[in-house]
């Protein structure tokens, strides 16, 4: 019997894996593009108002009325008093705080901020990411305040132990679309090192 092989089409931002510690993975990511909003309420419901206002930008929600291609992952980050840049691509992050959350769609390969067509949501805003190393856990499942949390906790107990320190928000990505099982889901939290 042959079995099904599950391939990811979807393009991704570019990393090399520089470490492999219990479970975790060390990334240097290359410098990227992102369409990015700041949306309120909790993780969940600000996740689904993000991806509406970004999914119409690339669905051609913009001057020129151009598609442009999914990536994943799209990642939430908690939105800081202070704003902060968050290195990150593809999955959907999210995080919790006052200011609301910044949820990104990376932007293809290539892209450039000349090239991209403009938004017309001024909620929409597009960015230029710096390259940047990531400590990273993959995980499956459903979003869940535990699941995260769990995953996170481990994330840092290993960056700890391998001497490496983080910075910032925790940047939560999601790589598949909600009809996908939730045991084929693929999520991971990034953290930055310094």
């Amino acid at each position: 019997m042959t079995g099904t092989t599950v391939t990811r089409a979807i393009e991704e931002p570019k990393f090399v894996v520089t470490q492999q510690l219990d479970g975790v993975e060390v990334r240097e990511y290359a410098p990227y593009i992102v369409a990015e909003v700041v949306v309120p309420g909790p993780a969940g419901d600000a996740s689904s108002q993000g991806f509406k206002l970004l999914s119409g930008y690339i669905f051609g929600k913009n001057k020129g009325e151009r598609k442009i291609s999914m990536t994943a992952p799209v990642t939430q980050t908690a939105q800081t008093a202070t704003p902060q840049k968050i290195e990150m691509t593809a999955p959907v992050t999210q995080t919790a705080t006052d200011g609301g959350w910044v949820v990104q769609f990376v932007m293809p390969a290539g892209s450039t901020l000349e090239t991209l067509p403009e938004p017309i949501d001024p909620k929409v805003q597009l960015r230029a990411m710096p390259g940047a190393r990531f400590g990273v856990i993959k995980y499956s499942g459903f979003w869940s305040d535990s699941n995260y949390e769990t995953h996170l906790a481990t994330l840092r107990k290993a960056l700890e132990a391998a001497g490496l320190k983080t910075t910032g928000e925790p940047v939560y990505s999601r790589y598949d679309p909600p009809w996908t099982p939730w045991f084929m889901r693929r999520n991971e939290i990034w953290l930055k090192l310094l």
